[in-house]
């Protein structure tokens, strides 16, 4: 999801990397799961996400449709994004006692938190949003253990390429007039992308490489 704010007004003005340290460490939350309530949205996945989610979890992407999460339309694409629900609109994967059940394989959005992405020029760079997380006393953590990913370069560049992929969608569907083809193009990506089981005995980057080739041939060769 693209936000269209000034970056001085909701960070410390910086801009991170991998190696550089940051104040995002809140020492576990000790108690504290405000960031997994009444985020409406706004927590998107990515087909890394899926793949790890279904994995861990040994469901298909329909059955977590119908639990976990939701698909909601973000410029014109359908994405799906983690539900929020009950008294205090929390994420349906929060347990009694306020502790995230599925932490070790938890969505990007998820880990970055409270860091946010920047992109520019091909690339991106990672900033520390300071009016999101409620914790005062938080402490600094290397921007790449804060992440927690395995392989984060290659994960990085599975972040680029997805990126590049909805954006050039989106363009594809904001400008696309007859609604039955624009609902065609979505059904194809979710399809591709998160219904179509990925094989958890092999590597999800080599995976998803080969369907973003199929995708580009398939709706970029035709509609640009």
């Amino acid at each position: 999801m693209i936000r269209e704010v000034d970056l001085d007004e909701i960070s410390d003005g910086k801009r991170y990397g991998l190696n550089d340290l940051v104040k995002a460490d809140c020492h576990d939350c000790e108690g504290c799961f405000s960031c997994c309530c009444g985020m409406g949205e706004s927590i998107l996945l990515d087909p890394c996400d899926g793949y790890r989610l279904t994995g861990a979890l040994g469901e298909g992407f329909e059955a977590l449709l119908e639990k976990h999460l939701e698909l909601h339309v973000v410029d014109g694409v359908i994405l799906p994004n983690l539900k929020m629900a009950g008294e205090r609109d929390c994420c349906t994967f929060l347990n009694e006692a306020g502790r995230c059940s599925i932490h070790p394989y938890r969505p990007g959005i998820c880990r970055l938190f409270p860091l946010g992405r920047i992109y520019e020029d091909g690339s991106f760079q990672y900033f520390l949003q300071t009016g999101e997380c409620t914790k005062t006393n938080r402490s600094k953590v290397r921007v790449k253990k804060w992440i927690d990913m395995p392989d984060v370069h290659r994960y990085e560049r599975f972040i680029l390429a997805w990126h590049d992929f909805v954006q050039r969608l989106q363009g594809i569907l904001t400008a696309q007039p007859d609604m039955e083809a624009a609902k065609r193009i979505n059904l194809y990506v979710l399809e591709r992308f998160f219904f179509q089981a990925w094989d958890m005995e092999q590597d999800f980057y080599g995976q998803f490489e080969a369907r973003l080739a199929e995708a580009e041939r398939v709706l970029f060769a035709k509609f640009v």
